[in-house]
């Protein structure tokens, strides 16, 4: 009830003030379980795709958004709960994400829709990175259900970071055809099987969306970036005493 009444409001606000243009809709099955596998821009990526389907979409969703203190973590809390979201703890702990997976395989087994963004957190400039193996394939493979890859385009243009306001304009979805694999039932402990099915949907999400493709994780090209950030300020400080010495 409380989904339906988020998509209606939210939703419907966001379809009309952004007039998100969607292509493939009819690979999403009208009913049973599929797996949304999805590039990831932006925050607003778990709600535009939500708002141009017809049937309720469960993501997994960091666990921050359930734990965070104060009154806007309580209301976060609240809103992600509301929505069904599953928490995720992405700290690597592996008893973490076998309860991940193993959410992810009950909502399926209930016969609804499971979004996952296959990276593991949102791209830090636009470009697609490598798929993590041990999310998207293991539930595929322990819930049987057909992987339907998609893109989202133009999503991390609305609110770029350090933005207030969104820019109005209009992003896209494009979705594509269910994969299946179940020819590799039984083998979701062969850690080559997980690689090659995880490569074979970012692929699909490569080809649909158009992203330059770059094959290293999302987590490390952040480290890199913020390192780099980091050399970049203490240069400029070097600099900056180089050229007054004595501080004036």
């Amino acid at each position: 009830m409380i989904y339906g009444a988020m998509k209606f409001s939210i939703g419907g606000s966001l379809k009309l003030a952004f007039r998100p243009w969607v292509e493939g809709l009819e690979n999403i099955p009208a009913e049973g379980p599929a797996i949304l596998a999805s590039n990831h821009l932006s925050f607003s990526d778990s709600f535009f795709l939500p708002a141009v389907l017809d049937r309720k979409v469960t993501f997994i969703a960091k666990s921050e958004y359930f734990t965070s203190p104060g009154v806007k973590g309580k209301l976060t809390a609240a809103f992600f709960k509301g929505v069904g979201q599953l928490p995720v703890d992405r700290s690597g702990a592996r008893g973490a994400g076998d309860a991940a997976i193993q959410s992810g395989i009950r909502v399926l087994a209930n016969g609804e829709l499971f979004g996952i963004y296959p990276e593991g957190t949102r791209s830090p400039d636009g470009r697609l990175y490598r798929g993590k193996p041990g999310g998207l394939a293991r539930v595929a493979l322990g819930s049987g259900a057909p992987v339907i890859p998609i893109a989202m385009i133009n999503t991390e243009k609305i609110q770029p970071p350090g933005k207030v306001l969104p820019k109005l304009m209009r992003p896209g979805i494009r979705i594509g055809k269910p994969l299946d694999f179940s020819r590799y039932h039984g083998m979701e402990g062969d850690r080559f099987i997980l690689r090659s099915i995880t490569d074979e949907v970012m692929y699909e999400i490569m080809k649909l969306g158009g992203q330059e493709y770059v094959d290293i994780y999302a987590t490390a090209a952040k480290r890199q970036l913020a390192e780099e950030a980091k050399a970049a300020s203490a240069a400029r400080s070097a600099n900056q005493r180089a050229a007054d010495p004595k501080g004036e």
